[in-house]
């Protein structure tokens, strides 16, 4: 637990000097402390930033630790970009590290409320947020978290969307900035002939869904197929292992907060994963 929260302040203050984020001379927390209760709270106390905050002020870790408004004003005013640059850093590691240039995609789903109570939720609105998981043939109402992953399950990419839309929809929306001549394997619902010869041709990636047996660019070899289900399945592990993380409730009382909790929980697992 030490050597993770030691990992997590210097990462952070590493990042906050690279990207030369100016502070004012008064603070009594630094920016890089600030998020490190963030990550903390996401490691370790289940995104409960209060039990976090203490925690880290009893043990010497912050000691000059700010009061519980004022951390949570602190906390929303560092911008989008710090906590997207801290996630490519450790995206770039992971990237090097995978050796065999083997990627899989795919998406997981973070409920906001049940069914029953769509009508009263305040946090998301719209029937756009209404989902559907298709293994548990049972509808949700939240966001969906698509990600890709390397072959030994850590993550690369991440995009968070409303939980209507289709895996084929936001699979087109991401940079799949990953190593030219990668494999990526993705399950049915990634089937998009065109945009599968856009990767190919553009960025270099080729991309393997799993297909029906009937398909048009149905795999040949029955060893192949197995293959790549095997290798797709270790990316259900990844998101057990991520939202292992999650409290039985994420509690949030803006979408932006709900957001921010989710991104702080990928980062510490991704942090997780460096120091496994």
């Amino acid at each position: 637990m030490e050597a993770e929260i030691t990992i997590i302040y210097m990462l952070c203050d590493e990042l906050t000097k690279t990207m030369d984020i100016k502070e004012d001379i008064r603070i009594k927390m630094s920016n890089a402390e600030v998020m490190t209760v963030v990550l903390t709270s996401a490691r370790f106390f289940g995104g409960n930033i209060r039990n976090a905050s203490i925690f880290l002020k009893e043990h010497g870790y912050i000691p000059n630790m700010l009061s519980e408004s004022r951390l949570n004003r602190r906390i929303h005013a560092v911008d989008g970009s710090v906590w997207e640059n801290l996630f490519c850093i450790l995206s770039e590691i992971f990237k090097k590290m995978n050796t065999g240039q083997e990627y899989i995609i795919d998406s997981f789903p973070v409920p906001v409320c049940d069914n029953i109570r769509i009508s009263r939720a305040v946090i998301l609105k719209g029937e756009n947020y209404r989902g559907y998981i298709a293994s548990k043939l049972r509808y949700f109402f939240g966001i969906r978290v698509h990600m890709i992953v390397t072959s030994s399950g850590k993550p690369v990419e991440f995009v968070i969307a409303p939980g209507a839309d289709a895996d084929v929809t936001v699979f087109k929306q991401m940079n799949f900035s990953i190593p030219e001549n990668s494999i990526c394997y993705g399950d049915k619902a990634y089937n998009d002939y065109n945009h599968e010869d856009i990767l190919i041709n553009a960025a270099g990636v080729i991309f393997r869904p799993f297909r029906k047996k009937n398909s048009v660019r149905a795999t040949d070899s029955q060893i192949e197929r197995l293959a790549a289900r095997n290798t797709r399945k270790r990316i259900e592990t990844v998101f057990s292992q991520i939202t292992n993380f999650f409290p039985k409730k994420i509690h949030a009382v803006t979408k932006e907060c709900l957001i921010l909790k989710v991104i702080s929980f990928i980062i510490a697992f991704s942090i997780r994963c460096l120091t496994a």
